[in-house]
């Protein structure tokens, strides 16, 4: 069953029972997903469907971010509801001994040495971490050690 077919069948039993704040957060991610294949003319496959629900988490952890230093956390508190249920469609999180392997890895595939392969690390980590991480997190994990890199290669 494709994620799409799971999210049809998840509203239609959120709807039988009752589950309103689950069938709001579900309807939202459908828009969402609906939205993006008419703006791009085409059906999403799981992937695609992935990239969503990342940019809908995403969206709802600077939310998050903003409520807080608001003096909000009641507001907070509703979109890390909405995040629990997202992540029911998102892959098992990596570990971090896993993230960090894959970086290792991939910083080694492409032979970075320093920060001018940023791109080339983050396109090699990319598919692989797709829903398993937070790609802020990755990202600034990958700088650090190109530039621990470019550190001790100057020294």
């Amino acid at each position: 069953m494709s994620i799409k077919q799971r999210l049809s069948e998840d509203i239609k039993s959120a709807m039988r029972g009752g589950e309103k704040a689950r069938l709001k957060v579900l309807r939202m991610a459908s828009a969402a997903i609906k939205q993006k294949e008419v703006d791009e003319r085409v059906d999403l496959d799981d992937a695609g469907v992935l990239a969503v629900f990342e940019k809908m988490v995403k969206q709802r952890r600077d939310s998050i971010e903003q409520y807080n230093q608001g003096g909000r956390p009641e507001l907070a508190e509703v979109e890390q509801q909405e995040i629990d249920i997202l992540q029911d469609y998102l892959p098992e999180a990596l570990s971090e001994e896993e993230l960090n392997a894959l970086i290792d890895q991939a910083i080694g595939e492409v032979d970075a040495t320093g920060m001018a392969a940023m791109g080339q690390v983050m396109a090699k980590l990319k598919p692989e971490i797709q829903g398993r991480a937070d790609m802020r997190v990755v990202s600034n994990q990958v700088k650090t050690r190109l530039n621990a890199a470019t550190d001790s290669a100057a020294g």
